[in-house]
């Protein structure tokens, strides 16, 4: 008799426990796939791949420069040419 009472008892707490889990899993993927929060995600992903583009833009422009001084260098330094005897 205690067997089944206790096995009653624990079939009963496993599936309170696993519904209780079920039902917070559907809410927590329901309210994932909300429109608000989907458009909150990709606002926020838009956003942070518009500063990646800025940082990039800026890193190039910056490389752009660094070489046109390198060619301006060279290009006004006057170069000795080997005389020939």
């Amino acid at each position: 008799m205690f067997r089944r009472l206790f096995w009653l008892v624990v079939g009963a707490g496993f599936g309170f426990g696993v519904s209780f889990w079920l039902m917070r899993f559907v809410k927590e993927t329901a309210q994932r796939y909300s429109p608000e929060r989907v458009s909150a995600d990709l606002a926020g992903a838009l956003k942070a791949f518009g500063g990646d583009l800025r940082a990039a833009a800026a890193e190039g422009r910056l490389a752009m420069r660094e070489r046109e001084e390198e060619l301006r260098s060279e290009v006004e330094t006057p170069r000795r040419v080997p005389s020939r005897l």
